[in-house]
Protein backbone atom coordinates (compact mmCIF):
# COMPACT_ATOMS: atom_id res chain seq x y z
CA UNK A 1 0.00 0.00 0.00
CA UNK A 2 1.67 3.40 -1.19
CA UNK A 3 1.97 6.48 1.53
CA UNK A 4 -0.69 8.11 -0.42
CA UNK A 5 -3.27 5.53 0.08
CA UNK A 6 -2.17 5.27 3.87
CA UNK A 7 -2.66 8.82 4.40
CA UNK A 8 -5.78 8.68 2.74
CA UNK A 9 -7.56 6.19 4.88
CA UNK A 10 -5.72 7.32 7.98
CA UNK A 11 -7.58 10.51 7.72
CA UNK A 12 -10.87 8.49 7.76
CA UNK A 13 -10.20 8.45 11.59
CA UNK A 14 -9.79 12.09 11.71
CA UNK A 15 -12.88 15.00 12.29
CA UNK A 16 -12.05 17.51 10.31
CA UNK A 17 -14.96 20.53 9.72
CA UNK A 18 -12.80 23.40 8.15
CA UNK A 19 -14.57 24.99 4.63
CA UNK A 20 -11.12 26.76 4.09
CA UNK A 21 -7.54 26.60 4.43
CA UNK A 22 -5.67 27.70 7.71
CA UNK A 23 -4.53 30.67 6.28
CA UNK A 24 -8.09 32.14 5.17
CA UNK A 25 -9.02 34.97 6.66
CA UNK A 26 -11.80 34.72 8.72
CA UNK A 27 -14.56 37.42 8.39
CA UNK A 28 -14.01 39.94 11.39
CA UNK A 29 -17.21 39.56 13.92
CA UNK A 30 -17.70 36.39 12.76
CA UNK A 31 -18.02 33.51 15.26
CA UNK A 32 -17.12 29.99 13.39
CA UNK A 33 -18.46 26.93 14.26
CA UNK A 34 -16.15 23.76 15.30
CA UNK A 35 -19.03 21.36 16.41
CA UNK A 36 -19.64 17.76 14.41
CA UNK A 37 -20.55 19.18 10.41
CA UNK A 38 -24.31 19.35 10.43
CA UNK A 39 -25.11 18.68 6.79
CA UNK A 40 -28.32 18.98 4.13
CA UNK A 41 -27.86 17.02 1.17
CA UNK A 42 -29.76 18.41 -1.82
CA UNK A 43 -29.98 15.49 -4.18
CA UNK A 44 -31.26 14.68 -7.61
CA UNK A 45 -31.65 11.30 -6.91
CA UNK A 46 -33.51 9.49 -9.86
CA UNK A 47 -30.94 9.32 -12.26
CA UNK A 48 -27.36 8.65 -11.31
CA UNK A 49 -26.38 6.22 -8.85
CA UNK A 50 -23.64 8.71 -7.45
CA UNK A 51 -26.53 10.21 -5.28
CA UNK A 52 -27.07 6.98 -3.74
CA UNK A 53 -23.69 6.37 -2.59
CA UNK A 54 -23.54 10.07 -1.47
CA UNK A 55 -26.73 9.79 0.82
CA UNK A 56 -25.04 5.89 2.00
CA UNK A 57 -21.88 7.76 3.24
CA UNK A 58 -23.53 10.70 5.11
CA UNK A 59 -25.79 7.89 6.76
CA UNK A 60 -22.93 6.12 7.84
CA UNK A 61 -20.84 9.37 9.17
CA UNK A 62 -23.95 10.23 11.28
CA UNK A 63 -23.47 6.32 12.40
CA UNK A 64 -20.27 7.13 13.20
CA UNK A 65 -20.47 10.11 14.96
CA UNK A 66 -18.64 12.68 12.34
CA UNK A 67 -21.65 14.11 10.60
CA UNK A 68 -25.49 15.15 11.78
CA UNK A 69 -27.89 15.35 8.65
CA UNK A 70 -30.32 17.49 9.03
CA UNK A 71 -32.62 16.69 5.77
CA UNK A 72 -32.29 15.47 2.23
CA UNK A 73 -33.63 17.83 -0.33
CA UNK A 74 -34.58 16.11 -3.39
CA UNK A 75 -34.68 18.54 -6.29
CA UNK A 76 -35.98 15.92 -9.18
CA UNK A 77 -39.66 16.51 -9.32
CA UNK A 78 -41.76 13.22 -8.78
CA UNK A 79 -42.68 11.70 -5.06
CA UNK A 80 -41.38 8.43 -6.43
CA UNK A 81 -38.36 10.48 -6.30
CA UNK A 82 -38.76 11.42 -2.27
CA UNK A 83 -39.87 8.02 -1.80
CA UNK A 84 -36.11 6.90 -2.97
CA UNK A 85 -34.42 9.20 -0.49
CA UNK A 86 -37.33 7.85 2.08
CA UNK A 87 -36.15 4.15 1.62
CA UNK A 88 -32.62 5.22 1.92
CA UNK A 89 -33.46 7.12 4.72
CA UNK A 90 -35.43 3.71 6.28
CA UNK A 91 -32.64 1.08 5.81
CA UNK A 92 -29.66 2.70 7.33
CA UNK A 93 -31.62 3.35 10.41
CA UNK A 94 -32.31 7.15 9.78
CA UNK A 95 -36.57 7.57 9.45
CA UNK A 96 -36.84 10.35 10.83
CA UNK A 97 -34.63 12.35 8.78
CA UNK A 98 -37.08 14.93 6.88
CA UNK A 99 -37.40 15.09 3.01
CA UNK A 100 -38.38 18.03 0.71
CA UNK A 101 -39.27 17.87 -2.59
CA UNK A 102 -39.52 20.58 -5.68
CA UNK A 103 -42.95 20.98 -7.08
CA UNK A 104 -42.31 23.54 -9.83
CA UNK A 105 -38.64 23.07 -10.69
CA UNK A 106 -37.06 21.30 -13.99
CA UNK A 107 -39.57 19.45 -15.79
CA UNK A 108 -37.79 17.14 -18.01
CA UNK A 109 -34.15 16.10 -16.96
CA UNK A 110 -32.17 14.17 -18.73
CA UNK A 111 -32.85 10.59 -16.43
CA UNK A 112 -28.87 8.58 -17.34
CA UNK A 113 -30.45 5.17 -14.82
CA UNK A 114 -33.77 4.59 -14.45
CA UNK A 115 -33.99 3.45 -10.83
CA UNK A 116 -37.27 5.61 -9.84
CA UNK A 117 -38.97 2.19 -8.76
CA UNK A 118 -36.61 1.13 -6.18
CA UNK A 119 -39.49 1.92 -3.53
CA UNK A 120 -41.28 -0.34 -5.24
CA UNK A 121 -39.31 -3.58 -5.32
CA UNK A 122 -41.21 -6.50 -3.85
CA UNK A 123 -39.67 -9.85 -2.01
CA UNK A 124 -40.42 -13.33 -3.43
CA UNK A 125 -43.45 -13.53 -1.53
CA UNK A 126 -44.93 -9.91 -2.61
CA UNK A 127 -44.33 -7.96 -0.01
CA UNK A 128 -42.51 -4.58 -0.21
CA UNK A 129 -38.75 -4.82 -0.30
CA UNK A 130 -37.79 -2.11 1.66
CA UNK A 131 -39.52 -0.06 4.56
CA UNK A 132 -40.64 3.44 4.02
CA UNK A 133 -41.77 6.13 6.88
CA UNK A 134 -44.31 8.27 4.89
CA UNK A 135 -47.73 7.02 3.47
CA UNK A 136 -48.88 10.32 1.32
CA UNK A 137 -45.50 11.71 -0.04
CA UNK A 138 -47.57 14.86 -1.24
CA UNK A 139 -47.40 15.68 2.56
CA UNK A 140 -43.72 16.75 2.32
CA UNK A 141 -42.75 20.26 2.54
CA UNK A 142 -41.18 21.86 -0.49
CA UNK A 143 -37.81 21.98 -0.52
CA UNK A 144 -37.05 25.79 0.14
CA UNK A 145 -39.43 26.03 3.25
CA UNK A 146 -37.32 22.34 4.33
CA UNK A 147 -34.31 24.43 4.12
CA UNK A 148 -35.71 27.81 5.38
CA UNK A 149 -36.98 25.57 8.59
CA UNK A 150 -34.01 23.15 9.42
CA UNK A 151 -31.65 26.32 9.05
CA UNK A 152 -33.33 28.61 11.58
CA UNK A 153 -33.29 25.92 13.96
CA UNK A 154 -28.72 25.65 14.14
CA UNK A 155 -26.17 27.76 14.89
CA UNK A 156 -24.82 30.95 13.23
CA UNK A 157 -22.62 29.67 10.42
CA UNK A 158 -22.84 26.09 11.04
CA UNK A 159 -24.81 24.17 8.55
CA UNK A 160 -22.81 22.53 5.49
CA UNK A 161 -25.21 21.90 2.34
CA UNK A 162 -24.17 19.57 -0.02
CA UNK A 163 -25.46 20.29 -3.54
CA UNK A 164 -25.31 17.65 -5.95
CA UNK A 165 -27.84 17.98 -8.73
CA UNK A 166 -29.85 20.78 -9.37
CA UNK A 167 -30.21 24.21 -7.89
CA UNK A 168 -33.81 24.63 -7.91
CA UNK A 169 -34.62 24.69 -4.23
CA UNK A 170 -31.62 26.34 -3.42
CA UNK A 171 -32.57 29.17 -6.01
CA UNK A 172 -36.58 28.67 -4.20
CA UNK A 173 -34.58 29.19 -1.05
CA UNK A 174 -32.65 32.73 -1.61
CA UNK A 175 -35.89 34.29 -3.21
CA UNK A 176 -38.24 33.48 0.22
CA UNK A 177 -39.15 35.66 2.31
CA UNK A 178 -39.62 35.69 6.21
CA UNK A 179 -42.24 33.13 7.50
CA UNK A 180 -43.02 31.22 10.72
CA UNK A 181 -39.45 29.81 10.89
CA UNK A 182 -37.67 33.16 10.72
CA UNK A 183 -38.71 36.97 9.65
CA UNK A 184 -35.16 36.77 7.69
CA UNK A 185 -35.30 36.61 3.61
CA UNK A 186 -33.50 33.77 2.04
CA UNK A 187 -30.58 35.34 1.22
CA UNK A 188 -30.15 36.68 5.03
CA UNK A 189 -30.84 33.33 6.18
CA UNK A 190 -28.33 31.80 4.20
CA UNK A 191 -25.57 34.34 5.33
CA UNK A 192 -26.76 34.11 8.92
CA UNK A 193 -27.04 30.02 9.41
CA UNK A 194 -24.73 28.98 6.04
CA UNK A 195 -21.14 27.97 6.65
CA UNK A 196 -20.29 26.91 3.10
CA UNK A 197 -21.92 24.59 0.11
CA UNK A 198 -20.25 22.10 -1.45
CA UNK A 199 -21.34 21.69 -4.90
CA UNK A 200 -20.95 19.16 -7.79
CA UNK A 201 -20.46 21.29 -10.69
CA UNK A 202 -18.66 23.12 -12.80
CA UNK A 203 -15.80 22.95 -15.44
CA UNK A 204 -12.83 24.73 -14.69
CA UNK A 205 -9.24 25.07 -15.89
CA UNK A 206 -8.45 24.80 -19.13
CA UNK A 207 -11.85 23.96 -20.33
CA UNK A 208 -14.71 26.38 -21.32
CA UNK A 209 -17.85 23.92 -21.63
CA UNK A 210 -21.01 24.64 -19.99
CA UNK A 211 -21.85 22.45 -16.68
CA UNK A 212 -24.81 19.47 -17.03
CA UNK A 213 -26.83 20.40 -13.90
CA UNK A 214 -26.13 23.98 -14.01
CA UNK A 215 -27.69 23.56 -17.97
CA UNK A 216 -30.59 21.62 -17.11
CA UNK A 217 -32.25 24.18 -15.45
CA UNK A 218 -30.56 27.59 -16.51
CA UNK A 219 -33.11 30.05 -15.02
CA UNK A 220 -32.71 28.51 -11.49
CA UNK A 221 -29.06 28.82 -11.80
CA UNK A 222 -28.68 32.09 -12.44
CA UNK A 223 -30.90 33.06 -9.56
CA UNK A 224 -28.73 30.94 -7.41
CA UNK A 225 -25.50 32.58 -8.47
CA UNK A 226 -26.76 35.93 -8.08
CA UNK A 227 -28.52 35.95 -4.98
CA UNK A 228 -26.02 33.31 -3.08
CA UNK A 229 -24.39 35.58 -0.79
CA UNK A 230 -20.86 37.03 -0.96
CA UNK A 231 -20.05 35.93 2.27
CA UNK A 232 -20.51 32.51 2.44
CA UNK A 233 -18.10 30.16 0.92
CA UNK A 234 -18.68 27.90 -2.37
CA UNK A 235 -16.24 24.49 -2.68
CA UNK A 236 -17.00 23.40 -6.41
CA UNK A 237 -16.20 19.25 -7.30
CA UNK A 238 -15.88 20.00 -11.01
CA UNK A 239 -16.57 16.52 -13.39
CA UNK A 240 -12.92 16.15 -13.82
CA UNK A 241 -12.22 15.58 -10.19
CA UNK A 242 -14.50 12.31 -10.07
CA UNK A 243 -14.19 11.27 -13.57
CA UNK A 244 -11.42 8.65 -12.70
CA UNK A 245 -12.96 7.36 -9.90
CA UNK A 246 -15.16 4.26 -11.47
CA UNK A 247 -17.14 1.89 -9.13
CA UNK A 248 -17.61 -0.65 -11.35
CA UNK A 249 -20.93 -2.69 -10.87
CA UNK A 250 -19.42 -6.12 -10.51
CA UNK A 251 -17.41 -4.54 -7.68
CA UNK A 252 -20.70 -2.65 -6.29
CA UNK A 253 -22.24 -5.89 -6.01
CA UNK A 254 -19.37 -8.03 -4.83
CA UNK A 255 -19.04 -5.34 -1.89
CA UNK A 256 -22.62 -6.37 -0.47
CA UNK A 257 -22.18 -10.17 -0.71
CA UNK A 258 -23.29 -9.77 2.88
CA UNK A 259 -27.25 -9.52 2.66
CA UNK A 260 -29.55 -9.90 -0.25
CA UNK A 261 -31.73 -6.97 0.40
CA UNK A 262 -29.67 -3.42 -0.32
CA UNK A 263 -31.03 -0.81 -1.82
CA UNK A 264 -28.05 0.08 -3.69
CA UNK A 265 -27.14 -3.63 -4.55
CA UNK A 266 -30.59 -4.40 -5.63
CA UNK A 267 -30.60 -1.48 -8.01
CA UNK A 268 -27.52 -2.58 -9.48
CA UNK A 269 -28.99 -5.69 -10.10
CA UNK A 270 -32.49 -4.77 -11.80
CA UNK A 271 -31.32 -1.72 -13.77
CA UNK A 272 -28.38 -1.32 -16.15
CA UNK A 273 -25.85 0.69 -14.07
CA UNK A 274 -23.13 0.01 -16.70
CA UNK A 275 -22.65 3.49 -18.28
CA UNK A 276 -19.42 4.61 -17.07
CA UNK A 277 -21.33 6.09 -13.82
CA UNK A 278 -17.96 7.93 -12.35
CA UNK A 279 -17.88 8.99 -8.37
CA UNK A 280 -18.50 12.51 -8.83
CA UNK A 281 -21.34 13.57 -5.72
CA UNK A 282 -19.23 11.41 -3.35
CA UNK A 283 -16.14 13.98 -3.02
CA UNK A 284 -18.31 16.74 -2.27
CA UNK A 285 -19.85 14.66 0.88
CA UNK A 286 -16.10 13.46 1.84
CA UNK A 287 -14.72 16.88 1.92
CA UNK A 288 -17.80 18.69 3.51
CA UNK A 289 -17.44 15.51 6.32
CA UNK A 290 -14.00 15.32 5.86
CA UNK A 291 -12.28 18.73 5.63
CA UNK A 292 -9.57 19.68 3.38
CA UNK A 293 -6.74 18.02 3.60
CA UNK A 294 -8.00 15.34 1.61
CA UNK A 295 -8.26 17.53 -1.51
CA UNK A 296 -6.16 20.20 -3.47
CA UNK A 297 -8.07 23.29 -3.80
CA UNK A 298 -7.68 26.45 -6.29
CA UNK A 299 -6.57 29.81 -4.62
CA UNK A 300 -9.53 31.88 -3.46
CA UNK A 301 -11.82 33.40 -6.15
CA UNK A 302 -15.24 34.36 -7.67
CA UNK A 303 -17.23 31.98 -9.89
CA UNK A 304 -19.79 33.67 -12.57
CA UNK A 305 -22.50 31.80 -14.32
CA UNK A 306 -22.84 32.50 -18.30
CA UNK A 307 -26.45 32.08 -20.04
CA UNK A 308 -24.66 28.57 -21.48
CA UNK A 309 -24.79 27.57 -18.25
CA UNK A 310 -20.27 27.76 -18.26
CA UNK A 311 -18.58 28.11 -14.89
CA UNK A 312 -16.15 31.20 -14.75
CA UNK A 313 -13.88 31.38 -12.27
CA UNK A 314 -11.34 34.47 -11.70
CA UNK A 315 -8.76 34.40 -9.00
CA UNK A 316 -9.26 36.81 -5.92
CA UNK A 317 -8.13 37.13 -2.37
CA UNK A 318 -11.48 38.17 -1.40
CA UNK A 319 -13.04 35.90 -3.12
CA UNK A 320 -15.50 33.37 -1.81
CA UNK A 321 -14.86 30.48 -3.91
CA UNK A 322 -12.51 27.12 -4.29
CA UNK A 323 -12.57 24.47 -6.63
CA UNK A 324 -11.60 20.82 -6.23
CA UNK A 325 -7.97 19.67 -8.09
CA UNK A 326 -7.78 16.28 -9.68
CA UNK A 327 -5.70 14.41 -7.97
CA UNK A 328 -3.38 11.45 -9.06
CA UNK A 329 -4.33 7.94 -9.70
CA UNK A 330 -3.26 6.77 -6.69
CA UNK A 331 -5.56 9.42 -5.10
CA UNK A 332 -8.50 8.59 -7.13
CA UNK A 333 -8.02 5.03 -5.75
CA UNK A 334 -8.13 5.80 -2.57
CA UNK A 335 -11.23 7.67 -2.62
CA UNK A 336 -12.83 4.97 -4.32
CA UNK A 337 -11.78 2.55 -1.26
CA UNK A 338 -13.19 5.61 1.01
CA UNK A 339 -16.69 4.72 -0.82
CA UNK A 340 -16.22 1.13 -0.88
CA UNK A 341 -15.48 0.82 2.89
CA UNK A 342 -18.63 2.05 4.00
CA UNK A 343 -20.75 0.39 1.13
CA UNK A 344 -19.22 -3.21 2.66
CA UNK A 345 -20.63 -2.07 6.61
CA UNK A 346 -23.33 -4.18 7.38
Amino acid sequence: MNLVLVAILVCDFVLLTSCSTKDDPVEPGRQEYTGVPLVILDTDLGSSTDDLFALEMLHRYEQEGRCRLLGVVVDRMGEANAAIADVMNCYFGHSETPIGLVREGIPAPKVWIDYGALPTYTNADGSLMFRRSVSDYSTLPDGYVLYRRLLAAQPDHSVSICSIGFVTCLAKLLQSDGDEYSPLNGVELVRQKVKCIYQMGGVFGQSVEPDFNLSQGITFAQDFFRLWPKEVDMVFSPMEVGENIEYKPEQVISDVSWTYVHPIKQVYMKCNCNTGQMMWDPMAVIHAVEGDSLFTLSPRGTVTLTPKAETIFTPSDTGNCHYQLPGSADWSAAMLEKIRRYNKMM
